[in-house]
């Protein structure tokens, strides 16, 4: 779910400092195609980026409050009460969230990102959840 906010961070650091050069500075090439690819592959093999989340359904009714760990675990608040906690990682270009215990894996594929930080993950039958990062 998080591979693309990765690589915009990236991206958006490297014109950040690229901004702050010396006018007099001779214009940095621009990558190839080729090495974007491959920073794209090298942040989608680091995994989904930490931090916490509101998920809600298509109706716009909130599902869950997941929190993503630096150690590739995750903890799901669900609506109802109960917790879902185990193991978030990237599988074929989309966030798998493996659950402890007997229960499948759920495999997402997200969105590019929208202006405000939130995306929409769509599940392997078309359900559609819009995610939202939480404010700090």
């Amino acid at each position: 779910m998080l591979t693309f906010r990765r690589f915009l961070i990236l991206s958006t650091a490297a014109l950040a400092l690229a901004a702050c050069g010396k006018k007099d500075e001779a214009p940095v090439a621009a990558q190839s195609d080729a090495v974007v690819a491959t920073d794209a592959a090298a942040v989608a093999a680091a995994g989904p980026t930490p931090g916490v989340y509101e998920v809600s359904d298509a109706a716009g009714k909130k599902l869950d409050t997941t929190t993503i760990n630096a150690d590739g675990s995750y903890a799901s608040d669900m609506a109802d009460g109960h917790r879902v906690a185990g193991i978030v990682k990237m599988v074929d270009g989309k966030t798998c969230f493996d659950p402890s215990g007997k229960a499948e894996p759920e495999c997402y594929t997200d969105s590019a990102l929208a202006a405000d930080g939130s995306f929409t993950a769509t599940d392997a039958k078309g359900a559609v959840l819009t995610v939202h990062p939480k404010a700090k």
